[in-house]
């Protein structure tokens, strides 16, 4: 009856632990891969911070979702958009050259070197791309504390969040 009272203790210690971790604010840099611009997640304190975890290399869908947030995004002035794709930044620049050269001034597109941050978000890998094993696409929604309150991981390279969505999720939580 001891070792089981002492694993139910370890278990509900464990959990704790965890549920006060989840809480804490991941703070994080990302370099641009146009220019010597930065993000540094802190500096974004007080405004939702929208992460969206593009594939590697050429991907339509990933230049059609970035377009259509990069047009929509005035809709959502208190909304941080920041783009990030793993690739090398030759292969970012020659990829976001499709993209409007007055957005990507407001938007640029940083690179999560070896996808290091979709790490520390755990979003998962394994996805068959382009002959590479990549993370799946991903939409990391990060409240004016820093904190996770939502996430969106797609299941290929084309199931991605919505801005459209991302309006509506943004109404709910603002009703909580």
């Amino acid at each position: 009856m001891k070792n089981t009272s002492k694993l139910i203790s370890v278990i509900v210690l464990l959990s704790l632990w965890s549920i006060v971790k989840a809480q804490e604010p991941i703070n994080f840099e990302l370099f641009s891969a146009k220019d010597k611009g930065h993000f540094v997640s802190s500096d974004a304190k007080g405004k939702y911070i929208a992460l969206h975890f593009l594939l590697k290399t050429e991907c339509p869908y990933c230049l059609r979702h970035t377009s259509d947030y990069m047009d929509k995004a005035g809709r959502l002035p208190d909304v941080v958009q920041i783009f990030i794709k793993p690739d090398t930044e030759e292969e970012i620049r020659e990829w976001s050259e499709k993209l409007p050269a007055d957005e990507l001034i407001k938007f640029p597109v940083y690179r999560d070197t070896d996808a290091k941050l979709a790490d520390r978000f755990n979003i998962p890998s394994g996805y068959q791309f382009h002959g590479q094993l990549v993370h799946y696409p991903a939409l990391i929604l990060l409240g004016p504390d820093g904190v996770e309150v939502f996430r969106y991981i797609g299941k290929n390279n084309s199931d991605r969040y919505s801005f459209e969505q991302l309006e509506a999720k943004l109404s709910e939580l603002s009703k909580k």
